[in-house]
């Protein structure tokens, strides 16, 4: 059962990670009026000072999600080691 949970969280990471790249993209598009600067864009110019900041922005919400991951995952491990315990 502990590897169940275990790939559920990593599953609810992946899952959280998803929806925060959609966010911070979506976020940034109504912010600045253009897309996120992926790296892929040739039409769509994109300065070294957008490229970092957007870099700085994703990077940090994604090490949000992944410590909120983490640490949603071991409360369930430790949770479910205490119920097993009682039975």
């Amino acid at each position: 059962m502990n590897i169940i949970i275990k790939l559920l969280g990593t599953g609810i990471s992946l899952l959280a990670g998803f929806v925060g790249t959609k966010m911070v993209d979506t976020v940034w598009e109504k912010t600045t009026g253009n897309k996120p600067p992926k790296g892929h864009d040739d039409d769509v110019p994109t300065t070294l000072r957008s490229a970092l900041i957007f870099a700085l922005i994703s990077a940090s919400v994604s090490a949000v999600i992944q410590v909120l991951a983490n640490r949603g995952t071991q409360r369930a491990v430790t949770r479910f080691a205490k119920t097993q315990d009682m039975v």
